[in-house]
């Protein structure tokens, strides 16, 4: 067998199953081989950034990675963006790069690129494959670095030669090394830091945001008195009814330093200490208050849960779950649509075991608020920042989970990054609703203009934060790539519509117009 074939099969062996693609010539072996591997299912993607971004989702939500294959240097960099957001979710991926041929790469061909420049920044592991003999060890490798706690981005590259020469029988898989447990030790030291006298936060993130993880970090809070946060942007955060509550830190950094005012003691587990998103004229980076002391319990790379479950039982805390929600939907309003009430209709309408993809930004605030007593669900943010994740996030997670609703939740500007995910979701017939919330502007950027000193701004100023003139029409865009969609402009045509969007057995979409956000 040639080695596309026996990469390939080594992948499926160790658990890789599914490959978001957008492939070029010096692929087409890897192409060709998934004909010799039918249990290797390829997604094709109109767009690198697309593949990147379901693979995250995919992984995120089935819990092992999916691979990518990606061409030369200029596809790895056009999946960068969000390849930036798997690593900052610590999203087991495995990436495939094709490369020209070995002996042809002397010769400076016009996609020669340094892929391992493009590449390192964004992954956990790189390798490139000089040898058709060393693939298939090759490929096990990078499964076993991207399943390794806490999980990364893997990027293996195979130049064209090396795919097309014969190889050896596929790698057994290896085994996955298990997250250690945090010592007894750095369990009672925090422990005794809780137990002392002041305010104190507990902060969690990472593996921790699992119903298993907030239960045991809400006995801890509830035990100590603690504050319970968790990160502002998680991964995947198990929530709805029945599930502990957890109140996430403030995107704006002010909102973030009245959560945290006043406290003397702030202890970590699965997230490192608060920073500021962005530097602003006169205000600190480090949003940890001044005398307030940080203690790590522990890192993401540790077995978090299991940290917070000794530690938990170190305080004596009881074993019942507490300040768990019930069941709640808010009512239907009524009357012309915004974000809030927008919200209020996701709220009621949100399907039970639903993942939700949120890449709502600004017009999204009002959302955790109203779902908090929904059935359970899964919600995925946008954790690197890099916007154009949400719609690709959601086509992973879909084929990640056959049978359950994905409820993306998109920015008019952010959906532009990424609308071909919407070909591939019909495509596959995946199961995605998507709300497009239309403020018509980059809302988040006209706020940013004051909160760095910069002013109010101009009308040219406005102008390059405006998406209008002309208005962007989602459901025409959607339609042209087959998917049904509608427009909704009062509060009664958005519970309609979300509601037969939602009835559909695949991809649909409701057009929200929220106003203008300038």
């Amino acid at each position: 067998m040639n080695g596309a074939q026996s990469l390939i099969r080594t992948l499926v062996g160790s658990g890789v199953e599914v490959c978001f693609t957008n492939p070029g010539t010096s692929e087409m072996h890897f192409v060709a081989a998934l004909d010799a591997v039918p249990e290797m299912r390829a997604v094709l993607a109109l767009f690198e950034g697309v593949a990147t971004g379901a693979a995250d989702g995919y992984a995120r939500m089935a819990g092992r990675p999916a691979a990518t294959l990606l061409h030369l240097g200029p596809g790895m960099a056009n999946g960068i963006a969000n390849l930036h957001n798997a690593r900052r979710a610590h999203s087991p991926v495995v990436n495939v790069v094709g490369d020209h041929a070995t002996y042809h790469q002397r010769y400076d061909a016009p996609l020669q690129t340094d892929i391992a420049s493009l590449a390192r920044p964004v992954s956990c592991w790189f390798r490139e494959t000089t040898k058709g003999e060393e693939l298939p060890r090759d490929g096990a490798d990078a499964v076993v670095a991207a399943r390794k706690a806490p999980g990364g981005v893997a990027t293996l590259v195979v130049p064209a030669d090396v795919s097309w020469d014969e190889a050896p029988d596929p790698a057994p898989p290896r085994p996955v090394p298990a997250p250690p447990v945090v010592d007894g030790a750095t369990v009672q030291q925090v422990a005794k830091v809780l137990g002392a006298e002041g305010p104190a936060v507990l902060f969690v993130g990472g593996p921790a945001m699992t119903e298993r993880g907030l239960v045991a970090a809400r006995r801890v809070a509830a035990r100590t008195g603690a504050r319970l946060l968790c990160e502002t942007f998680p991964a995947v955060h198990e929530r709805g009814a029945g599930v502990p509550e957890v109140e996430r830190l403030a995107y704006l950094a002010e909102l973030a330093a009245l959560q945290l005012d006043g406290a003397r003691r702030l202890v970590a587990a699965g997230t490192p200490a608060p920073v500021s998103f962005f530097a602003y004229p006169d205000r600190p980076s480090d949003l940890v208050p001044v005398g307030c002391e940080v203690h790590v319990l522990a890192t993401v790379e540790d077995d978090v849960v299991q940290a917070l479950e000794d530690l938990a039982d170190a305080l004596g805390a009881g074993a019942d779950p507490v300040s768990s929600p019930g069941p709640g939907r808010p009512e239907l309003p009524t009357g012309g649509l915004d974000a809030e009430k927008a919200a209020a209709v996701i709220g009621r309408l949100l399907p039970e075991g639903a993942v939700v993809s949120d890449e709502s930004n600004t017009a999204g605030i009002f959302v955790p608020a109203a779902t908090a007593g929904a059935p359970r669900h899964h919600w995925m943010t946008l954790t690197g920042g890099a916007i154009g994740q949400g719609l690709p996030l959601a086509t992973g997670a879909a084929v990640a989970c056959p049978g359950r609703k994905v409820l993306c939740l998109e920015a008019d500007g952010s959906a532009m990054y990424t609308l071909q995910a919407l070909w591939t979701q019909r495509r596959e017939n995946l199961d995605v609703t998507t709300v497009v919330y239309a403020n018509r502007s980059y809302a988040v950027l006209a706020m940013e203009l004051g909160r760095v000193g910069a002013g109010a701004g101009g009308p040219r100023a406005r102008r390059v934060l405006e998406l209008t003139s002309p208005t962007l029409d989602f459901v025409a865009l959607a339609g042209g790539m087959g998917v049904p969609a509608w427009r909704a402009t009062t509060a009664e045509e958005f519970a309609t519509n979300l509601g037969l969007a939602l009835a559909e057995d695949g991809p649909a979409l409701v057009e929200a117009v929220v106003g203008s956000g300038l």
